[in-house]
Order: structure tokens, then C-alpha cells, then sequence
């Protein structure tokens, strides 16, 4: 473990006011011994640079899954006084509400048992993946302002989905306050032609199969069985989140100077939450936000369409579990010393964990609290969790959100061969179907932290409960 960092737990870990200058809390973080091989300097020095930001309550956190990111370290969760903080992009990330969700089906894997080749080619066909993937679905500017406001329900409303699938996604699926104004010209742009598009980099659409329940009781009011087939999207917001991100990042850094915020790194550039920056960029990740879990949805729809055509399944009997956003800043009530407090919790590639009976979760899941999906990479499992009170007690709700990177892309295909993987994971049983080998290379397993020692790590902490283990059985990447 780096030096002048403190334990402060068994998986909890503390980096101290002074860790690096003008720091207003302390940072924490957690991870076990078997990751701390995998931290990296340059994170915590980040952990500790969101510190000095104007506004922040209690603590700078990070999940086990920490590492290196833009402004914030990818992993990290912090939450700003409404009067005296700051909205930062830097906390929330170039792909806004990159999120993820799973849905059960009423197959078992013996279903899939000659047909499993057919599936994912076919759910390859009707999903479009890449680098500028398009849709086969048009929107208008109209719609596409329509989706920024309205988020899922404008799917659903157009037949792209069932009125149950709203309630069983985080905020609805549509977050409010959306600034249309606050999006450019150019972002719209590249949103018109990729709504239903899963992208590239990590992003996948992958089937599974629940290989393990943990917790029965969770499982039942969740609603999946050990042997089910399950299938889960992970995507974002596209092009049109990533250039909302790039535009306001602009716009806050000239800022800067107006506000007297001093920066140990520009990457942090931010706004007071109330000022006509900050509302501007709350405003359009908003509608990128809201564009995200509409992607999803459409990417959801057309894949219960493959099912329902190839296993004469209802639509309905394809049951949307949850979805969950991993980078998104959000207004929430949070007990502070024993006060309820309004804060704006930023999350970036971190997962809202909200315990049992806590606002805002489904009342079919009160009992045992959200959902939590922290998916799996390619060729490793992935588990579904709960929220737990623990985690609104330390981290703001928040969990960790996959397995984390300890290999840069670039690295990754030096040492990784995309065809030879694919190879090794049919092997297995899992088949693969991308836009080129490379992308494999970028995505292998041994690019990421292990899923189920970070995954241990939040369970033991109490920052959510394993429920199901979920193995892959067919992955498309982008």
C-alpha cells in the first residue's frame, strides 16, 4: 500500500488532509490486500485532488475498482453542498450515464443447446456495434429533443418497450431538468443516427446464465432462479454524451477564473452548482442522461424481439430486472450528521446502492433495496447485488461499478492476440462476436481487475449484497 495512507478498517483505507495541498476532507477508499497491487499512484493523487474541491461533504470516496481516470479516478464518488459546492464533468465522465441492465427470460441454458450460435449471431445483426455504428432507427430533431426531455418513456410510449420497464430503472429512466439550450448543434448531431447503437470499448450486450443464487430471499423478489437465462446491456449516451461533456468542459474551464476556484489539476474544471455554468452543464448531462437509458431501452427491444422470434417467448415474460447508471451527478437527500441534507452526489464509474426502503427505488424492492448490476469482463462472471443501509451511511448510497482496468488499451493489444481469445473463449463455451478481433484484444479478462475479488470487497465492506452470480454464455462487443 502506498506510503502515508492509513487503514482505517479491514477494507477501508484512509488518505489523510495534507495527502497533497489545500485538501478539505480526507479521501477513503476501499480495497483488499489482493487488489492493492493494482492501485495506482496517480489515483489515489486524484482521490486526493477531489479533496480540494469548494463544497464537499464528509469525504472523497473510491470503490474497489479504482483507477486512473480524467479529473476524478474512475471508481470515485463525492457529494457537494448545494449552497457552497461545485458541479464538476470531471466527476461524471466523457460517456455520461454509461449504465447498465439486466434482463431475465423464462429460458434455462438447456434452451440455448444447438442454438446458441444462431442467437448471438443473430442478436449481433439486430444490435449495431462499433466505433460511428448507426442505427436502423431514425429519429427527427423533434424526437431527439423529445428522448432528451422524456428519456425512456418516449421508447415505451412508441411500442420500444412495456410501462413496467420504467419503474424498474434508476430515476424512472428520465431524470428531470433537462436544458435543451445546453446541448450543441454538433452533439445532436452525432445523437441523431446512433440511438440503439452499443459503440465500442467496453460496451457489450452479452447472455447469461445464473450460475449461482447467494441470497435466496433477494433472488426471489428480484425475480431470477439458478439456471435462468438472462441477457444484459452495457452502453451510454454515444456520441451526444461525449461531445455535452467535451462542450461544457470548454466552458468551465474559462470559467475558472470568474469563480476563483483554484485546481490542483485542470481536469477538475468546474462551476458552483448554482451558477449559469453549472445549471448549463447539470442541464445537458441531463439530456445525455436521459438519451443514455433510452439507448438501452432500444437495445433491450430489439433483442426481446430475437428471443421472442426464435423461442416463441411473450415480450413481457422478458423481465427487465434494473438499470442502473454508473456516470451521472445527481441531486440527492442524504443524512449528514444526523441532519437530512440535499447534495449533489457525483458518481463516475460508480453505481447508486440505495438500501432497503430508501426513496426512489421500486416498492416491489423496498424490502431489500435496489438492485445493483456490476457487470462481469468478457469471459468472467458478472453478480447481481442489493443496497444496503451501510452504503448510505459511508459512501452515499454508492457501490462499485465493474472490475476496473489495470492494462491501457493500447497495452492490451500488445499483449493480447484478439483472435487467439476469441479462440480460448469458445473453448469455454462462450462465444464472441465483435467488429474486429482488435477490439477483443482491448476487452480481454486479464485487462481488468478480477470481477469477484472487487465484488467481495464491497459485499464484506456492507456496501452491497451478493445476490446471483451470472456467467457469460455469448458476447457482442462493439
Amino acid at each position: 500500500m502506498l506510503e502515508g495512507i492509513n487503514q482505517v478498517g479491514d477494507l477501508e483505507w484512509e488518505v489523510p488532509v495534507g495527502y497533497v495541498p489545500n485538501m478539505r476532507v480526507p479521501g477513503r477508499f476501499f480495497l483488499s490486500r489482493a487488489l492493492a497491487e493494482t492501485l495506482e499512484e496517480g489515483a489515489v493523487r486524484q482521490l486526493a485532488n477531489v479533496a480540494t474541491l469548494p463544497g464537499i461533504v464528509k469525504h472523497s470516496l473510491a470503490m474497489p475498482d479504482i483507477h486512473w481516470g480524467y479529473g476524478f479516478p474512475i471508481g470515485g464518488v463525492a457529494a457537494f453542498d448545494m449552497t457552497e459546492g461545485v458541479i464538476s464533468p470531471g466527476g461524471v465522465g466523457f460517456d455520461i450515464n454509461c449504465g447498465v441492465r439486466l434482463i431475465a427470460t423464462p429460458l434455462t441454458e438447456a434452451d440455448l443447446a444447438g442454438k446458441k450460435r444462431e442467437l448471438i449471431e443473430r442478436l449481433f445483426a439486430a444490435v449495431p456495434t462499433g466505433v460511428g455504428a448507426k442505427s436502423s432507427l431514425r429519429v427527427s430533431n423533434k424526437e431527439l429533443a423529445d428522448i432528451m426531455v422524456s428519456g425512456t418513456r418516449w421508447a415505451v410510449e412508441r411500442g420500444l418497450g412495456i410501462r413496467a420497464d420504467l419503474v424498474r430503472c434508476e430515476e424512472e429512466g428520465a431524470m428531470p431538468g433537462a436544458d435543451l439550450d445546453a446541448v450543441s448543434a454538433k452533439a445532436r448531431q452525432r445523437g441523431l443516427p446512433q440511438l440503439g447503437t452499443l459503440g465500442a470499448g467496453n460496451h457489450f450486450l452479452e447472455v447469461q446464465v445464473v450460475r449461482e443464487i447467494v441470497d435466496p430471499e433477494a433472488a426471489k423478489i428480484f425475480g431470477i432462479t439458478e439456471g435462468q437465462v438472462c441477457f444484459m446491456v452495457h452502453c451510454g449516451s454515444r456520441g451526444l454524451g461525449h461531445q455535452v461533456a467535451t462542450d461544457h468542459l470548454r466552458l468551465l474551464e474559462r470559467a475558472l477564473t470568474r469563480y476563483g476556484i483554484p485546481l490542483p489539476d485542470r481536469q477538475l474544471a468546474c462551476a458552483p452548482i448554482d451558477s449559469p455554468e453549472g445549471r448549463a452543464y447539470y442541464g445537458g448531462m441531463v439530456c445525455a442522461a436521459n438519451y443514455a437509458w433510452t439507448n438501452r431501452q432500444v437495445i433491450m427491444h430489439e433483442a426481446r424481439k430475437v428471443f421472442a422470434q426464435m423461442y416463441g417467448i411473450d415480450y413481457d415474460e422478458m423481465r427487465l430486472i434494473y438499470d442502473v447508471a454508473h456516470n451521472v451527478a445527481k441531486f440527492e437527500r442524504h443524512d449528514v450528521d444526523g441532519a437530512s441534507m440535499e447534495v449533489c452526489v457525483h458518481r463516475k464509474g460508480a453505481t447508486r446502492a440505495f438500501g432497503p426502503n430508501a426513496p426512489g427505488i421500486p416498492r416491489e424492492y423496498a424490502a431489500v433495496g435496489q438492485p445493483v448490476i456490476i457487470p462481469g469482463s468478457m469471459g468472467t462472471s458478472s453478480y447481481l447485488l442489493h443496497g444496503t443501509t451501510t452504503a448510505m451511511q459511508k459512501t452515499w448510497g454508492s457501490t462499485c461499478h465493474g472490475a476496473g482496468r489495470v492494462l491501457s488499451r493500447s497495452q492490451a493489444k500488445k499483449e493480447v492476440r484478439g483472435k487467439e481469445l476469441r479462440e480460448q473463449l469458445a473453448k469455454e463455451g462462450i462465444l464472441v462476436r465483435a467488429s474486429h478481433d482488435s477490439v477483443l484484444a482491448e476487452e480481454a479478462p486479464e485487462v481488468y481487475k478480477p470481477s469477484h475479488e472487487v465484488v467481495r470487497v464491497v459485499h464484506e465492506a456492507g456496501l452491497s449484497g451478493i445476490v446471483a452470480r451470472l456467467d457469460p454464455l455469448g458476447v457482442i462487443k462493439g
